[in-house]
């Protein structure tokens, strides 16, 4: 069984900006108020961005259907009579997911960062890509509110010229970008699609300089926080959602992607701080990719280590694993089992002015670039078995071969 990318993604839930308690990190969305950052409405965009993301529960209401979404996608977890167990296991896990997410204040923050982002993306692609404007994000959830599905249709009823596909994962993982890549041809399996809409994709963009600046930035002020004395000793975390080995072993990227990102922010830092690769997020009883990111810190502990700075390198915004695993169960409820820990939590990117630069870069570039796919995309994992990811890049293949709007 493949028990999927983020499969426990619903056993956490959101918590911190570093001046805020750690309960409510995150929720205070920005600095940035939304009505300063959003761009000028538009009846009809030139180019849409449409940003994939996995989504999350408002309300705790929501929280059933949420885990009944990803219980029953095959892209993101393969049970057998999943029909049947997929419901039954959603069902089961609903109350003790409700109270992940009572207590990083009722629900995920990741509509309102995924908003604000867009809006500051194209306010700002507005002013460096003229000729593509104007632009308007989109922001399309797996398995939550704004579904993928109706997000496309207030697509295609503005009369988006060209639409840029841009998954919000940095790091591609078959389970995650690959599944909502694959969400997107299966509505265009069952329709038309928008007559005079030309298309073209973002899958991945772990090893764009600006990002890894970002977090340099985001380490370094957290570095700040210790004595200068022990300082030097942090240990830099890099804490990514985990995969199971099946599927690395069947040729999943996302491992490698993620560790070239850690390279190339600690490149940023000049190597400043010895550093580690850890995983989070481990579901179910079959082999994943380790170490985790909270057997690290014991081990590290039992060597004598004190000081940690744990940085989200496989995510863009707060959302439940970043403000429940890692705030509550790592930086509150570990600390507290293994005694007098020093463990600082770099935010994720959310609204940082160079991580806004980044993303408005990677589009513009895009758009002015000659191919509408990567070809490493339309390639299937050496050992793929879905048959439907088959489908889904040859009809990608296809649909990207009409040029982008100039």
């Amino acid at each position: 069984m493949n028990y999927g990318l983020f499969l426990c993604n619903f056993l956490r839930g959101p918590v911190p900006e570093s001046q805020l308690p750690r309960n409510t990190r995150g929720l205070f969305v920005s600095s940035i108020s939304h009505s300063q950052a959003k761009s000028q409405d538009v009846s009809r965009p030139k180019t849409g961005v449409l940003m994939l993301n996995m989504g999350g529960p408002q309300t705790t209401d929501e929280v059933g259907e949420y885990l009944l979404r990803i219980m029953t996608d095959r892209d993101m977890i393969q049970l057998p009579v999943q029909g049947t167990l997929g419901p039954y296991i959603a069902k089961r896990r609903t109350p003790e997911v409700m109270k992940k997410y009572a207590e990083i204040g009722g629900g995920s923050p990741i509509l309102k960062w995924t908003k604000l982002q867009g809006d500051l993306l194209c306010k700002k692609l507005d002013s460096i890509s003229p000729k593509t404007a104007p632009h308007k994000p989109y922001v399309a959830f797996r398995y939550a509110n704004p579904l993928t599905e109706k997000t496309l249709e207030e697509i295609e009823k503005d009369g988006v010229k060209h639409t840029v596909v841009f998954s919000q994962y940095p790091q591609y993982s078959c389970a995650t970008s690959g599944s909502s890549f694959n969400a997107i041809f299966t509505h265009y399996a069952k329709k038309n699609l928008p007559p005079g809409m030309t298309w073209s994709i973002i899958e991945r963009w772990g090893t764009n300089l600006k990002l890894a600046k970002v977090f340099a930035d985001r380490i370094l002020i957290e570095l700040n926080k210790f004595p200068a004395e022990t300082r030097k000793d942090a240990i830099i975390l890099f804490s990514a959602h985990s995969l199971p080995l099946k599927a690395v072993n069947r040729g999943d990227p996302y491992p490698s992607e993620v560790g070239a990102t850690v390279q190339l922010v600690m490149e940023q830092l000049g190597h400043c701080n010895p550093y580690s690769l850890v995983w989070q997020s481990k579901v179910g009883p079959l082999p994943w990719l380790g170490p985790f990111t909270d057997d690290a810190i014991k081990g590290y502990v039992k060597q004598g280590k004190r000081n940690f700075v744990l940085v989200p390198i496989a995510f863009v915004n707060e959302h439940i694993e970043t403000l429940h695993e890692l705030d509550i169960e790592y930086c509150h409820d570990l600390k507290k089992e293994l005694g007098e820990l020093n463990i600082q939590r770099a935010p994720a990117p959310n609204d940082h002015p160079l991580f806004i630069e980044a993303m408005a870069d990677i589009v513009k570039s895009h758009l002015e670039g000659k191919s509408a796919v990567s070809p490493k995309f339309l390639t299937r994992c050496p050992h793929c078995v879905n048959s439907r990811c088959d489908s889904a890049k040859q009809w990608w293949g296809n649909l990207c071969k009409l040029p982008a709007v100039q």
